[in-house]
This record gives structure tokens, sequence and C-alpha cells, in this order.
């Protein structure tokens, strides 16, 4: 892979208002975009994954959105090579890549050029085996064992996200190693002359407001409708797992009315946010921005003036 390639990166929690500024970042650097989000990837869920809108990419090219049959396993190293593969193409037809998203594991593995073994590359029964008993106690046994031999990785999965928990023990089970001891040791030296800007608010309660509105136009866009469509679909695990469709599920089955699942989206969704907040924190390379201390114009001419200063453009 060619080295130092020029990378921007814009980041930050769910609803902080990044697409939209990777978008005119995107227009005023001739920059292409390439997602990094890990429900973002698939077809079919534009609603719940707020992926954007024909309208809202104002005609600038992205990659790796609504790309994925929902029903495809898909993995980190999987994103790894396709991101790398979309930056190049970017870079070498003149333009800047912009990595835009909030899911840190994809971003970080992306920007260091991180290496997965391979010899985790999966066991079916193992995997059957350890989702059995994720389901059985709602994930609390396996949880409390990650504790115990992942602490770092385990602050950063919810103990209700069956996949990632047991992606991480089965890793455990088949290498012996951690997944947190993995990424350590197949970190290399980063491949891109990065700029990385990322979005939050000075008060947390900015964002969390934003968040709640976010989940009402959801709702206006057709939220419902695409639950009930992903939910009634059995070979869509990995979406049915998903923030914005799992909460709506007592709904469906007519155990909890819909105000009460409503709120307890915008509740787990405030919480996913606190928890890429505490991912993305820990990356000293990122240079913060708060939206809330300026209109969009200025906030755009700021994160643009840090990128091209990083990025000597």
């Amino acid at each position: 892979m060619e080295d130092n390639i020029k990378l921007a990166v814009v980041t930050g929690p769910t609803a902080s208002g990044k697409t939209a500024l990777a978008v005119e970042l995107a227009l005023r650097l001739n920059g292409e975009i390439i997602g990094a989000d890990s429900m973002q990837i698939y077809q079919g869920l534009p609603i719940a994954t707020a992926q954007p809108t024909p309208e809202e990419q104002k005609g600038v090219a992205h990659h790796l959105i609504a790309f994925l049959p929902p029903d495809q396993p898909f993995s980190v190293s999987d994103y790894v090579s396709l991101a790398q593969k979309a930056i190049l193409d970017v870079w070498q037809r003149g333009k800047l890549p912009i990595l835009c998203g909030g899911t840190g594991l994809y971003l970080q593995s992306t920007v260091d050029c991180i290496r997965f073994d391979q010899s985790a590359a999966g066991d079916e029964a193992l995997r059957e085996e350890l989702m059995a008993q994720a389901k059985k106690d709602q994930g609390e046994s396996l949880y409390r064992e990650l504790c115990r031999i992942d602490p770092q990785t385990a602050k950063i999965i919810h103990p209700h996200n069956y996949v990632r928990l047991v992606r991480a023990m089965e890793v455990y089970r088949l290498t012996g190693k951690t997944l947190w001891e993995q990424k350590q040791a197949s970190r290399q030296k980063s491949r891109y002359t990065l700029s990385m800007v990322g979005l939050n608010f000075a008060h947390r309660s900015l964002l969390y407001d934003r968040i709640n509105r976010r989940v009402d136009q959801m709702v206006g866009q057709g939220l419902l409708e695409e639950a009930k469509q992903v939910l009634g679909n059995p070979s869509l695990k990995t979406a049915a797992n998903a923030i914005g469709y799992k909460e709506l599920r007592p709904w469906l089955e007519g155990s909890l009315p819909l105000e009460e699942c409503l709120e307890n989206l915008k509740r787990q969704t405030r919480r996913y946010a606190k928890r890429q907040i505490t991912w993305l924190k820990r990356d000293e390379r990122i240079h913060w921005l708060d939206p809330s201390a300026m209109d969009f114009d200025s906030l755009v001419k700021e994160a643009q003036k840090v990128l091209q200063k990083g990025l000597s453009l």
C-alpha cells in the first residue's frame, strides 16, 4: 500500500452533526467520504442507522454506506480491508479521502493499520454456543467473564450487545489472547498523514436533546415500519440487535406501549453516545470542536483550518 496518503477524519458521537460537517468539508477540500459506521454499512436500514440521504450527501461521493446485505457476516477486519482500498482509490484519483463515522473500533483500526489475527477467523459451533449462553441470561455471565479477562474491551461493549460480546469471548477462547491484547500487538506504524476532527458538546445535555429530537424525526420518517420489517425477518439477526430496532420489539409484541419503547430507545441511544465519547476521547490526535459554541459556517471554517494545517493542504 502506498505510504504518506493524506487522510482526514471527522468523528463524534451519534447526532453530533459529523455527517453534515464532513460533506461541507468534502465540498471545500475536493474530498470524498468513506463511512466508518458499523450499521450504516447495511442495505435497507436507512432510518434507524441515519444513513445520509441523497439530499444530505449534496453530490459528494460516499463509500462503504448501504453496500452490504444485512444478513451477510462482516468483521472489523473486513471493514479495514475495504476502507483502506477506498482511501487509496480516492487518493489516487487526486481527491482527499475523508473518513467519517462514530464507530471507534473501525476508525482506530483503519488509521492505525491494525492487522487482525486470522487464527481467530471464527468457529461457528463455538459462536452458537456462546450466543445461546448470552440469550439465556441476557449476557450477564459472559459479560462478567469478559470484565475479568479483558476489562479494557468490556468498558466499550454493552452487556446486551450480544454480537460484540460473543465475538470478544470467541476470540479469547480460540486464541488465548484478548481482543485488547491482539489490538496492541497488531498495531503498526500508520501509513497515513493524518488530521482528525471530533465534535462534542461542552454541555452533554445539548447532545442528549439532539438525540431525543432525532428519534422523533426517525419516527416521522418511517422508523416503525422499518423496525417491523427488520424484526420480522429472522435472517437479520445482526440488524435486529441494533439500537433503533430491539427497543421497539416489546411494542410490536404488545407487551409495552409505544411511548415507553421510544423513551427507552432515546435512553439507550444516549448511553451509546456516552460510550462513543469515552472511546474517542482516548485518542489524543483528535482536535475537538464544540458545535454549540459557533454557528455551522464558523464550525466548518474552523474544522477546515485544522485539517488544512494538519495535512499541509
